[in-house]
């Protein structure tokens, strides 16, 4: 038995369209694998510690050596808890939101409790930065108001998939799958049957995930 970890980046519940995609991806996987777990997140509806400098002084005393104090062991527990919550699936499902060309700020926030250094990514002279996490497979939804077709005069302004990509990378995981959902923002002809495209490839994906 595998399990999954969602990951829901949006606050719009079943008005979102990368949930709705992300949704359609998990109800075709749970008619293939229906003993697997999946355990679902929303990161707006979670108690993410703040990372600020009090998290910071806790990082830093322990990445260099140092005795924290009780209060940043506790505070980094609390960073150390997540972390392991994330690790320790099998398979991961993400559904995310492009705000202002890049990904929301509580979603931001969770990945950098989530990107720490003996946790999961390492460095050496010798090999470089290394990602700690298994390749284990990852479909994401995402979704934007605009389109950023590739070659287009927009395109540079796509900082959401190539980010998101570039930071799964570093930690570790390379078998990506996603579909997205352009132009949320136009008709809703299009967006709806810009959505129903992406649920179409999502739940063919689902099915060899």
């Amino acid at each position: 038995m595998s399990t999954v970890f969602y990951v829901q980046a949006s606050p719009r519940g079943t008005e979102s369209f990368s949930i709705a995609a992300a949704n359609a991806f998990i109800e075709s996987y749970r008619k293939k694998s229906p003993d697997d777990e999946i355990i679902t997140i929303n990161v707006f509806d979670r108690d993410l510690p703040p990372f600020d400098g009090k998290i910071l002084g806790a990082k830093y005393a322990i990445l260099h050596g140092r005795s924290p104090s009780e209060d940043q062991k506790e505070d980094w527990a609390k960073v150390e808890s997540i972390i392991e919550e994330f690790k320790a699936a099998d398979k991961y499902v993400f559904a995310v939101p492009m705000w202002n060309f890049g990904l929301p700020y509580r979603f931001k926030q969770y990945l950098d409790i989530l990107i720490q250094p003996g946790y999961t990514f390492q460095y050496s002279p010798e090999e470089g930065y290394k990602g700690l996490l298994p390749d284990r497979p990852v479909f994401v939804a995402y979704a934007r108001g605009g389109s950023y077709p590739r070659g287009s005069e927009v395109e540079h302004m796509d900082f959401q998939v190539p980010y998101f990509k570039t930071l799964l990378n570093f930690i570790g995981l390379r078998k990506i799958e996603h579909v997205i959902i352009d132009s949320t923002l136009g008709s809703q002809q299009g967006a709806g049957a810009n959505l129903d495209n992406a649920i179409r490839k999502a739940t063919e994906i689902a099915e060899n995930f």
